[in-house]
C-alpha cells in the first residue's frame, strides 16, 4: 500500500500516565485526574492511562473504565484512552460492555486500546497461563469485534466453552449458550469498531493492527535487537511503521499512536537531578526482568531508556531527531520513567503545549501554524489562564 495515499491527518497531541505518583492510591487518582484536566486546558487532543494488576510501582490503575468515567464527568474534550487494556485477563464481553456504557457517558470519547501483555507474574491470580496469551487475545479481540458490530455473542462462546473442559457439565453449559445465540451487546456500540487500537512491538503485530482496520500504538521504549545494543527506538520502531502502512487497506485512514518520554522543565540541571534516581531504578528494573540496558552514565540511561529531558531547545532537538514521528496521528507524551513531584508534571504539561508542540507541529491546533510563547515565571493558575489566552487553547 502507498503511504502517500494513506498519510496520517494532522499530528495530536496527547498525555500518558501509568499513575505512579509518590502517594497512596486515593492521591494518586487525584493527581492523575488534576494533570488531564490540565492537559484539556492547555489544548491537548487525548489522555491515556495504562492498566496495571497488583503492583504499586509498577502502574497505579487496575480499573481504567472506572476511572476514566470519573474524569469524563471532570472534562468535555480531551478524548479519553485505555492505553491498554489487558485484553487475555478481562471478559471480552465485558470490556465490550464496560466501554460502550463509559463512550456515552464521555460523549463519545473514548479510544479503546487494548494489547496482550502484561506483568507475567499477574496471570495466574486471573486463571491465566502467560505463556498463552497471544491466542487468548486473538481469541478475546475477535468477541470484542463480534460485540461492537452488532454480531450474537452466545454460540461462539459455546464452543470455546464445550472444547475448553472435560466436566460432565459442558454439554449443558454449551446448551446454554446456544441458546442465548440472540444476546448482543447494549447499549450498541458500533462506533467502536472503528476505535480500536493494538499495542504491538513487532513487525508483525504492526501488519496485523493494519490489516484489522485498527490503531497502531507504539511504547516510550522497548527493548534492543540482539546484537545492536545502541540502536535508536526510531531504528526499532520504522520497521512496524513500514508494515502498518504496507498492510492498510486502500483508502483507509492510518491511527498511528507513539507515545514518549518527556520531561520538560526550566532548568535542565534541575531536571536531570531529578530524573538521575527514577531513571537508575528503572534501569536496574528492566535489568532484572531480563532487559539489556546499555551503560551506567546518565547520558548512556538517558538514551538507553529513550528518555527526552530538560529545557524546552533541549527537548525540541532531541525529539526533532526522532523521524518515526514524522509518520504517526498522535504523540503522546509521558513523564515515566523520570517521574518527577506533581506540580513539575503540571509545569512540563504546560511548557510541552506552549512552546514544544507548536515548535513540532505536534497537536491540531498547531497544524497550520506556529506560535512564539513566553511561559517563564511561577507555576499558578494565573500564568496557564495567560498561556491559554496566547496559544488560543480551549477546553
Amino acid at each position: 500500500m502507498s503511504e502517500t495515499a494513506n498519510t496520517p491527518a494532522p499530528r495530536g497531541l496527547g498525555f500518558f500516565t501509568r499513575l505512579l505518583d509518590e502517594a497512596a492510591p486515593g492521591e494518586r487518582f487525584r493527581l492523575a485526574a488534576e494533570q488531564i484536566r490540565t492537559a484539556e486546558r492547555f489544548g491537548f487532543d487525548s489522555a491515556w492511562v495504562a492498566q496495571h494488576h497488583f503492583s504499586a510501582s509498577e502502574g497505579g490503575l487496575p480499573a481504567p473504565f472506572v476511572f476514566l468515567a470519573h474524569v469524563a464527568a471532570q472534562t468535555s474534550a480531551i478524548r479519553l484512552g485505555t492505553g491498554i487494556v489487558t485484553l487475555p485477563l478481562e471478559d471480552p464481553v465485558r470490556v465490550a460492555e464496560d466501554a460502550s456504557v463509559l463512550d456515552l457517558l464521555a460523549g463519545g470519547r473514548l479510544e479503546l486500546g487494548v494489547g496482550s501483555g502484561g506483568t507475567a507474574s499477574s496471570f495466574a491470580a486471573f486463571g491465566k497461563r502467560s505463556e498463552d496469551r497471544g491466542t487468548i487475545f486473538a481469541d478475546h479481540l475477535a468477541v470484542l469485534r463480534d460485540a461492537f458490530a452488532g454480531l450474537p455473542l452466545g454460540a461462539g462462546r459455546a464452543s470455546t466453552v464445550g472444547s475448553s473442559t472435560n466436566s460432565a457439565d459442558a454439554a449443558a453449559l454449551a446448551s446454554a449458550f446456544a441458546a442465548a445465540r440472540e444476546n448482543r451487546l447494549y447499549p450498541a456500540a458500533p462506533q467502536l469498531g472503528g476505535k480500536l487500537w493494538q499495542a504491538t512491538f513487532s513487525v508483525a503485530g504492526g501488519s496485523r493492527a493494519a490489516a484489522a482496520g485498527d490503531g497502531l500504538m507504539l511504547s516510550r521504549t522497548q527493548p534492543r535487537p540482539p546484537g545492536s545494543p545502541r540502536a535508536s527506538l526510531d531504528d526499532i520502531q520504522r520497521p512496524i511503521v513500514d508494515a502498518y502502512y504496507e498492510a492498510l487497506p486502500a483508502g483507509a485512514t492510518p491511527r498511528i499512536m507513539a507515545s514518549r518520554t518527556l520531561f520538560v522543565a526550566d532548568d535542565r540541571a534541575e531536571a536531570l537531578r531529578i530524573a538521575e534516581p527514577n531513571l537508575r531504578r528503572a534501569a536496574a528494573g528492566f535489568r532484572a526482568g531480563g532487559q539489556h540496558i546499555e551503560g551506567d552514565s546518565l547520558q548512556e540511561l538517558i538514551a538507553g531508556l529513550d528518555t527526552h529531558i530538560g529545557t524546552v531547545d533541549d527537548v525540541i532537538e532531541s525529539l526533532a531527531a526522532d523521524r518515526s514521528l514524522d509518520r504517526v496521528s498522535d504523540v503522546v507524551f509521558q513523564v515515566h520513567s523520570v517521574d518527577p513531584p506533581h506540580e513539575l508534571v503540571l509545569r512540563s504539561i504546560e511548557l510541552i503545549a506552549t512552546q514544544v508542540a507548536p515548535a513540532l507541529g505536534i497537536g491540531r491546533a498547531n497544524a497550520s501554524h506556529s506560535s512564539e510563547h513566553d511561559s517563564s515565571g511561577p507555576h499558578t493558575d494565573s500564568v496557564r489562564t495567560e498561556s491559554l489566552a496566547r496559544t488560543g487553547a480551549h477546553a
